[in-house]
């Protein structure tokens, strides 16, 4: 059966508001793609102590930076130096810290959940339990404040790098040191 000239103007005007849709969520991802990226390279600059810089002394160092960005073997040298104070700053920071579990025996008000996320553990649904990466004895005073025990978490080995191995790596088992 043909269809009308009605229904087949109605259907390409559809399909023209459909298409006008998708480019508009094009757009937007775009944009919020852009945004992103901006935000990354602000944080880079404050990270590197260059945000109290005079506006045009930054925008001085940004535009030697774009004329060495040219030059392959200087690029290649920025980023294994990025990737280098990355990787200490990441050693650093997770210094001493290990994986915890977390148990309480009663559900927790949302002031102790905060500070729990805020110490950087997150709650797992499943087990329901808290897990993270702590100093153990941070987390052992953190739990204890809350009326919970703080576990030790075995890794029967260490992880390898993504580079080095493409074996996942087995999930934790809990030890039995909880704590007093």
């Amino acid at each position: 059966m043909a269809r009308s000239l009605a229904e087949r103007l109605r259907a390409h005007e559809q399909q023209k508001a459909r298409l006008v849709e998708q480019e508009a969520k094009l757009k937007d991802a775009g944009r919020k793609a852009r945004t992103r990226r901006l935000i990354e390279a602000g944080a880079l600059i404050e990270k590197v102590g260059l945000l109290d810089l005079d506006p045009n002394a930054l925008y001085g160092a940004l535009l030697s930076l774009r004329d060495g960005s040219s030059n392959a073997k200087q690029v290649e040298q920025w980023a294994a130096l990025g990737g280098r104070t990355f990787a200490r700053e990441a050693r650093a920071r997770d210094e001493g810290r290990e994986p915890i579990v977390l148990t309480f025996p009663a559900a927790l008000a949302k002031d102790a959940t905060a500070l729990l996320r805020a110490a950087g553990f997150r709650f797992n649904k499943v087990l329901q339990h808290w897990e993270g990466l702590a100093r153990f004895d941070d987390a052992q005073q953190l739990a204890g404040a809350h009326g919970g025990t703080a576990k030790r978490v075995a890794v029967p080995f260490p992880p390898a790098s993504p580079a080095k191995s493409s074996r996942p790596s087995p999930a934790p088992a809990a030890l039995d040191t909880a704590a007093e």
